[in-house]
C-alpha cells in the first residue's frame, strides 16, 4: 500500500524525470526574519532605501526551495551531498517562488539499497523568469 506523504524513492525516479512544487510568496517578515538569523549586515540587505524594491539574499531563496522540495523527499532522503548553486536574477520581496526539477543523473550507490540522484533544480519567480539554478546530488532509499 502507497503511504500518503512519503517522497521519491531512487526506484521512482529515471534521467528526464520532470516535476514542479507548489509556490510560496516572500514576504517583508521572511526576510526579516532571516537577515537577523543568519546575521546578514550586508547594507544591500540591512538597510531600506525609500521607493527601492527590497532584496532578497540568494541564501534565502536558496533555502526556501529547499522547503518547497522536502515533500518529494520525506521519508526517502538520506544526505545531501553537493552541488553547485547559480544566482540568475534578484528576488525582491513579494515575488513568489516555485522550483522546476528534472533527474539528470541516476545511479546505484555502492550500497544497493540506496541511490545516487542528480537534479537541475530552477527557482522560477511569477514573471516564469530563473532566479537561482542549482544542480543537488541526493542519496535516496532505493524503495
Amino acid at each position: 500500500m502507497k503511504v500518503v506523504g512519503r517522497g521519491f524513492a531512487f526506484d521512482d525516479l529515471k534521467v528526464g524525470f520532470r516535476f514542479r512544487t507548489h509556490r510560496r510568496t516572500i514576504t517583508e517578515a521572511d526576510r526579516a526574519a532571516f537577515i537577523s538569523l543568519a546575521w546578514l549586515t550586508e547594507e544591500l540587505f540591512a538597510v531600506d532605501e525609500e521607493n527601492k524594491k527590497r532584496l532578497v539574499p540568494g541564501a534565502l531563496v536558496y533555502s526556501f526551495a529547499e522547503g518547497l522540495l522536502l515533500p518529494t523527499m520525506q521519508d526517502t532522503g538520506l544526505a545531501f551531498l553537493n552541488a553547485t548553486l547559480d544566482v540568475k536574477a534578484p528576488t525582491v520581496v513579494g515575488d513568489t517562488i516555485h522550483v522546476e526539477c528534472e533527474v539528470v543523473e541516476h545511479r546505484l550507490a555502492s550500497k544497493g539499497e540506496r541511490g545516487l540522484v542528480r537534479f537541475a533544480n530552477k527557482v522560477v519567480n511569477q514573471r516564469a523568469e530563473s532566479v537561482l539554478e542549482y544542480n543537488p546530488l541526493r542519496l535516496l532509499k532505493k524503495t
